[in-house]
């Protein structure tokens, strides 16, 4: 079994939980794009079109819940709490854009957060699987402050359950599929961070 419980904004269509088989596996033809700089890729707004999914440890028999919502200041808030018992240790949403986004003449994400101190994790995936390799980078929160974080391309880096990888195909950046948040910090507790926006960057965008 590859999924834990998945939950999904009351605004979205539900899926059932359950297994990798159940999860949506659609291949889209659609002709593909280049996105206006900025490109917002989630803002939290009537614009979003894709489905929100929550995957924590439970993959690996650990406990710890998260979920994420809307607020009426048109924001998502990201908030659970991490456990590590059971070989636990992380909990995570990802987003799955319902046609590829195509990010190639961008150099980079930045997203407008306000978090708790912790530190989490950026994840990017060129496919619709809910197993396998992402592309992962870490960014630091002030507690209670609003931040906009820039991660450029080349920090993301190939994973596979905790481990970096090696000899895989560099991210695709003309088929972004999936963008997710995940916590993984060792540190059990409360956790909370709330998403004004994520979008593509380019060196010459401007906040």
């Amino acid at each position: 079994m590859l999924l834990a419980a998945l939950l999904l904004l009351p605004v979205m269509s539900n899926h059932a939980a359950g297994t990798e088989a159940a999860a949506p596996r659609e291949t889209l033809h659609k002709e593909e794009t280049a996105m206006p700089e900025p490109g917002y890729l989630i803002s939290f707004d009537d614009s979003d079109t894709g489905e929100w999914y929550v995957i924590n440890d439970g993959v690996m028999g650990g406990i710890s819940q998260s979920a994420i919502r809307t607020t009426e200041e048109g924001t998502g808030v990201f908030a659970g709490d991490l456990s590590l018992e059971n070989n636990g240790g992380f909990a995570s949403v990802r987003y799955l854009f319902k046609e590829p986004r195509n990010l190639a003449q961008a150099t980079g994400i930045e997203v407008r957060v306000r978090g708790d101190g912790r530190t989490y994790q950026l994840r990017l995936r060129d496919d619709d699987r809910f197993d396998g390799a992402a592309f992962r980078a870490s960014f630091e929160t002030k507690k209670g402050e609003w931040t906009v974080v820039r991660i450029p391309f080349e920090e993301f880096v190939p994973t596979f359950r905790g481990r970096t990888l090696t000899n895989v195909p560099p991210l695709d950046r003309e088929k972004i599929r999936q963008v997710g948040l995940m916590l993984a910090d060792k540190n059990p507790g409360p956790f909370s961070l709330e998403i004004d926006w994520i979008r593509s960057r380019t060196d010459s965008t401007e906040i």
